[in-house]
């Protein structure tokens, strides 16, 4: 990955950033639990930002987005808005999202874990937070409700994604899956279902029951917990 915010010096670091990096990774390998949450945002921003004191940056960014979490799941506009923060470093933070969502999504994948709404929230939350576009997934389960599929039925805007009862029917057949679970985010909105989120939801229920096949949730991902319509008694 290419190298960003060299400083203008002639290429050497200041000997203090130097030896402070170096401390903080002492600590790390000593007892990472002790390091505070700027502290491990100043070491993640060190791997790009390999010349730079990392410290005033990793503190904005937790000011500004409230927490590691916040941090980590904010789209690439709003990092970017950051000062000091550039393409190279929104290429880390997407690379680590990805990582992170693919571990999530593991133990289902795996068979490990039965893919339950609470189950299929968390990994729904970890592929679709901070995503700058609207995008819809769906959990393909058998009669146990192991993990069959997991993958984007539709991809919209910043503001909407069409939903397809035939799509996703259709793809259940041909997995011959016996229910699923819809997820679904709300960039920068609130995880609330909108009305024609609602209707979407009852045409897709009455058509899954013609078809004898379950379905099982539909979960929106916005700021805050996820939003389940089968918990809210929408579905």
């Amino acid at each position: 990955m290419a190298e960003e915010g060299a400083d203008g010096g002639g290429g050497r670091e200041d000997p203090h950033y130097r030896g402070h990096r170096q401390r903080l990774r002492g600590r790390l390998r000593e007892n990472p639990g002790a390091l505070r949450d700027y502290e491990l945002l100043e070491l993640m921003l060190g791997h790009v930002l390999t010349r730079k004191d990392t410290k005033p940056l990793a503190k904005e960014l937790l000011r500004r987005f409230h927490s590691l979490r916040g941090a980590l799941q904010a789209s690439e506009a709003e990092l970017l808005a950051v000062e000091g923060f550039g393409p190279a470093l929104a290429d880390y933070w997407l690379l680590w999202r990805e990582f992170t969502a693919r571990y999530a999504e593991s133990p289902l994948r795996r068979r490990e874990l039965l893919a339950s709404p609470e189950a299929v929230a968390v990994m729904a939350g970890e592929r679709l937070s901070g995503q700058a576009y609207e995008s819809v997934w769906a959990a393909f389960v058998d009669a146990q409700n192991r993990l069959l599929a997991w993958e984007e039925t539709q991809k919209g805007d910043v503001s909407a994604a069409s939903i397809r009862p035939r799509d996703i029917l259709e793809r259940a057949l041909l997995l011959k899956a016996s229910g699923f679970i819809l997820a679904h985010n709300h960039p920068g909105g609130r995880a609330v279902p909108s009305r024609a989120d609602l209707e979407m939801t009852r045409r897709l229920k009455k058509a899954a029951q013609a078809l004898n096949i379950r379905f099982l949730d539909h979960i929106i991902i916005a700021d805050g917990e996820p939003y389940s319509l089968l918990r809210a008694g929408e579905l």
